[in-house]
């Protein structure tokens, strides 16, 4: 499996041990990564599931209930609109871009494994409303855009099934984007969970418009060198994540190699994906205080 492929089999690995998915709705979503049932029970067990019956179906989930209302952290968001433009290799890009008023800077979104959600979506317009114009880039826009994926399973099974190099080269499309719509405003890059990964596959791949980036509790690229880029680097993660904060220390080592100005925040009582208000495992007040520092390192950053 590619390191990608295995952080996405982790995560299903993971929600089932955290009792958010069942057992066989694991191994559905493991077979779709590619894993068969052998190695898929090898791994449930491995991330410390009890062992069980149940084989893979080849169906979609019986719909979940929906969860309870909760207040998403920082202000209303500012209305959203989808964009296309143009990608590597004649390919044709989605996003969703988020106007600020008076623009301090600009940011660039990248989602979940999920795809380009309407949570994602939000956040692009809540930093709009904090006056920063936002692009939130959906990186399955080769395959026809997130909408085309009637089951999000199959849109991370998707999403484990293309090479570092594409993104790479779809991210940098979506900075010329940013820049184009911008002007002459600094730019930023964000991204949660999966797309923290690919937050810091960027910092890795020698970009320089970057002034500063905030991946969300996302894996570090194996071998991350992350010379030729000048973002400062503001790292989130969650006390509780134990998968991620595994990397932690690599991070730390290759932005001090680098010589970036960065700083790793550890929020207390709080696991992944604790910013996603639509998830799980979101928490409201450790929500609201990392956007906040969000926002204070794109004021010293940006702005």
């Amino acid at each position: 499996m590619t390191p990608i492929q295995r952080y996405l089999a982790e995560e299903v690995a993971h929600d089932h041990v955290d009792g958010l998915i069942p057992r066989r709705e694991a191994l559905r979503r493991l077979a779709l990564l590619g894993l068969g049932l052998p190695a898929a029970t090898a791994l449930l067990a491995a991330c410390g599931a009890p062992p069980g019956p149940a084989a893979p179906t080849t169906s979609a989930p019986a719909a979940t209930t929906p969860a309870p209302s909760v207040s998403p952290a920082g202000p209303s968001p500012l209305p959203t609109e989808p964009i296309t433009f143009a990608g590597p290799e004649g390919a044709t890009l989605q996003a969703a871009w988020a106007q600020a008023a008076d623009p301090k800077g600009a940011v660039l979104v990248i989602h979940e494994n999920r795809g380009l959600t309407d949570h994602i979506r939000s956040v692009a317009g809540r930093l709009a409303a904090s006056g920063y114009s936002a692009l939130a880039l959906d990186l399955l826009s080769r395959e026809g855009g997130t909408a085309t994926f009637t089951d999000s399973a199959q849109a991370t099974a998707k999403l484990g099934e293309i090479d570092d190099a594409r993104f790479v080269a779809d991210m940098k499309a979506a900075l010329g984007e940013l820049a184009r719509r911008a002007g002459e405003a600094k730019l930023a890059m964000m991204g949660f969970c999966f797309g923290g990964g690919m937050t810091w596959l960027m910092l890795s791949s020698a970009e320089p418009r970057l002034s500063a980036a905030v991946p969300f509790y996302g894996p570090l690229p194996d071998n991350a060198d992350m010379a030729g880029t000048k973002a400062a680097v503001l790292g989130i993660y969650g006390e509780q994540d134990a998968r991620v904060n595994a990397t932690r220390d690599a991070a730390e080592a290759a932005l001090t190699k680098a010589g970036l100005t960065h700083e790793l925040v550890t929020f207390p009582g709080v696991g992944h994906a604790f910013f996603n208000d639509t998830g799980p495992r979101y928490d409201a007040e450790a929500a609201a205080q990392a956007y906040e520092r969000v926002l204070d390192w794109f004021e010293r950053h940006l702005a």
